[in-house]
């Protein structure tokens, strides 16, 4: 501030009390903006707490290391669910891989045995035996955490208000179940950046994404909350093709964690090479990548349910791109009672949908990232 004192210095001689009052105002506003500054500045490029809530299988130990490796996350808790393994095997995979990067300081939990309303369907066959593409880590040197998973959700966000980004990679039955005993901390979360979804097609039936489809009551809970909402789903994640060109720098760049992903990199990409895709898709890596950077993908908002009942598409979201429905009234006639459409009923845009990704850019991040490592 010495400017100010320098074209306006502070002498009754030449200013009159009222005047050196707005100065002391203005030097005392300066001061607050360049404080102000300074706090949003240091909060910007703070990490983003994030919770990841996980079916350790194969994708999501490439999202889980990926999380592990990027200064832009801090990463708080894993939550295990089960998915693409049972839940005691999802728990082992995980502790294994935090003992592997050296990250015993994170919490790991147990949380839902079973989905809501549904018996468990698991995944072995795109994951292997034991989910991990068959790689055998080290025995873990890290300990499982106590407390159930919803509950260890609902702790830490009530302990970080507005600061902690859920990023769930499996079947929702964690956070549905969070939901449900403590539906206070929907205003409290930051984020929810999910994977799962699709809104041209599903991969376990014609219109279901497996995620959603493991457990769909437990996905409509979760998309209807009215917290913010990202769907990283099939319509970006098979974009995302990871080659023997991308992980060939893993195999160059050795480290016992980019060992251990190139190892799950080839159980995936020989998977797909049977099923004549050139490459596998990196759904869980992705959605940690948007928790990243969210301009790798464009994301418009729509208004988004979960179908629970169809008998062909049990699973599906539905997503709704005008935003409002046909408003129709039962109305009697002469003739007999009929519905006539009245208008439209608005919707709410619950969910962003991610529609188009930068794959490239994205698979150079994950590489980069985990190489040499």
């Amino acid at each position: 501030m010495d400017w100010l004192h320098e074209n306006y210095p502070a002498s009754s001689e030449r200013f009159g009390p009222g005047l050196l009052d707005h100065l002391d105002l203005l030097k005392a506003f300066l001061r607050f903006l360049l404080l102000l500054a300074l706090f949003m500045s240091i909060a910007a490029s703070a990490p983003r707490k994030v919770i990841i809530d996980t079916d350790p299988g194969t994708d999501d130990a490439i999202a889980i290391m990926l999380a592990l490796h990027s200064p832009e996350l801090d990463v708080r808790a894993l939550t295990v669910v089960p998915g693409n393994v049972t839940l005691a095997q999802g728990m082992d995979n995980a502790l294994r891989m935090l003992s592997l990067a050296n990250r015993c300081g994170i919490p790991v939990a147990a949380g839902a045995q079973h989905p809501l309303f549904q018996k468990l369907t698991t995944a072995e066959l795109f994951h292997g035996q034991n989910g991990l593409g068959n790689v055998e880590l080290p025995p873990s040197k890290c300990q499982a955490d106590p407390r159930w998973a919803p509950d260890l959700i609902i702790q830490m966000v009530h302990a970080n208000p507005h600061e902690i980004t859920l990023v769930p990679v499996g079947p929702l039955t964690n956070i549905a179940l969070a939901l449900e005993k403590d539906p206070s901390i929907v205003p409290l979360v930051k984020e929810v950046v999910l994977m799962g979804g699709s809104i041209s097609g599903g991969n376990v039936s014609g219109a279901a994404e497996a995620n959603i489809h493991n457990d769909p009551e437990a996905a409509q809970i979760v998309f209807q909350a009215g917290w913010p909402l990202t769907m990283v789903g099939l319509d970006v994640g098979n974009q995302t093709l990871l080659t023997r060109r991308h992980i060939a720098a893993l195999a160059k760049n050795r480290g016992p964690i980019s060992d251990f992903i190139y190892q799950v990199a080839d159980f995936r990409i020989a998977f797909s090479e049977k099923h004549a895709s050139p490459g596998a898709p990196m759904y869980d890596p992705l959605a940690v990548g948007v928790a990243i950077d969210s301009t790798l993908v464009q994301a418009p908002a729509m208004h988004v349910d979960v179908e629970t009942r169809g008998e062909f598409t049990r699973g599906e979201t539905v997503a709704n791109r005008r935003g409002s429905n046909e408003l129709n009234t039962l109305q009697h006639f002469p003739d007999g009672d009929r519905y006539v459409i009245e208008g439209f009923e608005k919707l709410s845009l619950n969910v962003k949908v991610c529609t188009a990704v930068d794959a490239e850019k994205f698979l150079q991040m994950l590489v980069t990232r985990l190489e040499g490592k």
